[in-house]
Order: structure tokens, then sequence, then C-alpha cells
């Protein structure tokens, strides 16, 4: 994993909480293999979650009926997004290893994760239609997953991994969830130089 750029996107109010412990030691343990670790700390940046109209910097496309998915795919393509959604894109975008770090919260990740998600993971960005997983900047990804209850030390030997996307606290078997990973949790392979 040497040289790898990792980035985690963490979502829990609590440093000492359990997740803020699993993200310290996914930091340090990928530290020491080499790796150069960012740490998008949603609730310290105090991420604005919601998905308005706000998050447009010029125009819209149509002034009369606000569509966010539109609206949003529309100011991608002409590089009218605001600085928060496009700075975490960027994070996104070197990434090598995207780590999602948080708690399950009715059977999904906490709204300012989802948030998020729906801000960054846009349309043109993350994915595209017709299609949506077989094209777009993450088709690439390779979702993986571990539950909360795992140690440490298995939770390590997912490092071993360099193309994966890594969401801790999650059962699998959470159909609604499943459905939220394999849309969020890509990554995307580099290209070859």
């Amino acid at each position: 994993m040497a040289g790898k750029r990792v980035l985690i996107v963490y979502a829990h109010q609590e440093p000492k909480s359990f997740n803020g412990s699993l993200k310290q030691v996914a930091v340090d343990e990928l530290s020491k293999q080499g790796c150069t670790v960012t740490v998008s700390d949603l609730y310290a940046m105090n991420f604005e979650p919601r998905a308005t109209r706000k998050d447009i910097t010029g125009a819209l496309s149509n002034p009369e009926v606000f569509s966010y998915g539109v609206e949003a795919y529309e100011a991608y393509k002409k590089g009218c997004l605001t600085s928060d959604i496009t700075d975490e894109q960027k994070k996104v975008q070197e990434a090598d290893l995207v780590i999602f770090q948080f708690p399950l919260y009715w059977f999904t990740v906490p709204a300012i994760l989802k948030g998020w998600m729906d801000r960054v993971l846009c349309q043109g960005f993350a994915f595209d239609i017709p299609g949506f997983y077989d094209s777009g900047f993450l088709k690439e990804a390779q979702p993986r997953c571990t539950r909360k209850q795992e140690s440490a030390e298995t939770f390590g030997t997912f490092f071993g991994h360099s193309s994966m996307a890594l969401c801790t606290s999650v059962d699998l078997k959470s159909l609604p969830l499943r459905s939220i990973l394999l849309l969020s949790c890509h990554q995307k392979k580099k290209e070859k130089q």
C-alpha cells in the first residue's frame, strides 16, 4: 500500500466513540504502511448535508421548476458547483482508496453522510445515465464492508486490498443499505499512465 492515497469519509459526532477509534486505527495503520491519509470529518467540517439551490453557483437551467438532480448535473458539467462539493470531489478523484466510517442509523448511514453522498457523488461525477454503474468516474470500484463487531486485527487485514471501498458498521444483509452501498461506495480505477 506504500504510496497510496486514502480518503476516509468519517461521519460520527464523537471522536472517542468506537467509530472514532476505528477511524484512528485506519489512519495509524495506513500511515505506517506508507499511505497518505486524508480525513473528511463531516461533523468537524460542519458539512452541509442538505441538497439545495445554494449548491449551484451559476444560473439554473430551469429557474421555474427546481430539480436538484438535473441542476447538479448541469452545474457539474459547467463547473458551477459550490466549493464544498468540488473540494470533496477532488479528494475522491485523488484517492486510490475511499473508506466510509460511520455508525448504522435506522439501517442506513447517518443523514450527514447521506447528504455528502447526494451532493458529492452527483451525476456526471460519480455516475451517468443510462448505465449508472457501467459508466462514470466510479465504475470500476469494488465495494468492501466489515461489521463493527470485527476486531481491529480483522479490520487491519482489509487494508491489503488496494482498489476497494471499506464501509464499517454495516450489515450486508440489510437490503436498503446494500442498495446505498452499491451506488455510493464505488471507487475509481486509476488510469494507467
